[in-house]
């Protein structure tokens, strides 16, 4: 096994790790693993699963991802984890009330952030900085704050320290913004043909404003004004967009290379994340043979990443929240000011 990890994240199938699967993250050393609510039954089995992966890859920090922005978009959603609310209804409230809203919204990013810190959990891919519009994409939603690029960029920094402060690792996305794409981009490669002046004072505003953000994930999205054929994350002219006019220099890892956004083979997927620049190819999900395959395509982590990494690390706190309280207290928040 490399001492340097390989640029890719890897998934399973199964709320278990195979033997197979051990020995083959073992032999190849991924950098990580993500994981989705067929892999997450109860706290105990979770935080197996994560420590065997890490047992595996001989690294007791390895990043362990997966998505839980609350509303639709949350992997621990069964057992004794407790439901949390949409950026969309926290949107909501802030408009009634800008200062609940925030607290609210700083609140439920503790408790979330608490809750998947103890687990054992790096991040849960979050917050969702997409502007919404009546032309967007389904797939986007109540996922968003909304249309104003100032106003998600104020909800979305309540999501970001307050993760940060519960130990947890924010993860903007999709950067440079999926909101003016009128596609699905799981199954469809969108193409957003908005020009350049447009894109820089709206999409790509809240991502600017929060570009001190240690992760960011990249959208399958191609922005036709910057490279007419490429989505965003297999994009060397994107990846330049992304780093030098957005001024972004934290971690970029692609959004799921199983989406049909993207073309050709899986490793064909992996070389054209990793060629374009970008530090690391998501693959969340997948057989051993899938993975075996991915793994083969990926090249080890640079060292550039490999400092960012370690950057966004620094950032992390230690504070711990009581998640069944704070949860309650968001409820009490939301529950009073439907009533006023």
């Amino acid at each position: 096994m490399s001492s340097t990890p390989l640029a890719l994240f890897v998934g399973l199938p199964n709320p278990t790790l195979s033997d197979d699967e051990f020995a083959l993250f073992r032999e190849t050393n991924p950098l990580g693993l993500f994981v989705g609510r067929r892999n997450l039954r109860d706290p105990h089995q979770a935080k197996v699963l994560i420590e065997r992966f890490r047992e595996a890859v001989g690294r007791d920090d390895a990043p362990v991802f997966t998505d839980q922005e609350g509303g639709r978009v949350q992997h621990l959603d069964a057992g004794p984890w407790p439901l949390f609310r949409s950026f969309g209804e926290f949107a909501e409230l802030a408009r009634r009330d800008f200062a609940l809203g925030k607290k609210a919204l700083r609140l439920s990013s503790q408790a979330m952030g608490t809750m998947m810190t103890e687990l054992g959990l790096t991040s849960g891919c979050s917050p969702v900085l997409d502007l919404v519009f009546a032309t967007t994409s389904s797939v986007i939603g109540a996922r968003s704050f909304g249309a104003d690029p100032d106003f998600i960029a104020a909800l979305g920094r309540e999501v970001v320290d307050g993760l940060l402060e519960a130990g947890n690792m924010p993860v903007m996305k999709h950067i440079p913004g999926h909101g003016r794409a009128t596609l699905d981009s799981h199954k469809e490669r969108p193409v957003v043909d908005a020009t350049r002046e447009l894109l820089t004072s709206t999409d790509f505003k809240p991502f600017v404003a929060l570009r001190d953000t240690p992760w960011a994930m990249v959208a399958h999205v191609v922005y036709s004004a910057f490279d007419k054929d490429l989505p965003a994350s297999i994009s060397p002219v994107m990846h330049d967009v992304i780093r030098n006019n957005m001024g972004y220099d934290g971690v970029l890892v692609s959004d799921c290379i199983f989406m049909e956004s993207l073309r050709g083979t899986l490793p064909e997927r992996v070389r054209q994340v990793l060629d374009a620049g970008f530090d690391i190819a998501l693959h969340s999900h997948g057989t051993l043979a899938e993975s075996e395959a991915a793994a083969k395509a990926a090249s080890p982590l640079t060292a550039a990443a490999q400092k960012r990494i370690a950057a966004g690390k620094e950032r992390l706190g230690t504070l711990k929240v009581d998640v069944r309280q704070a949860h309650a207290e968001v409820e009490d928040i939301f529950n009073s000011a439907l009533v006023a």
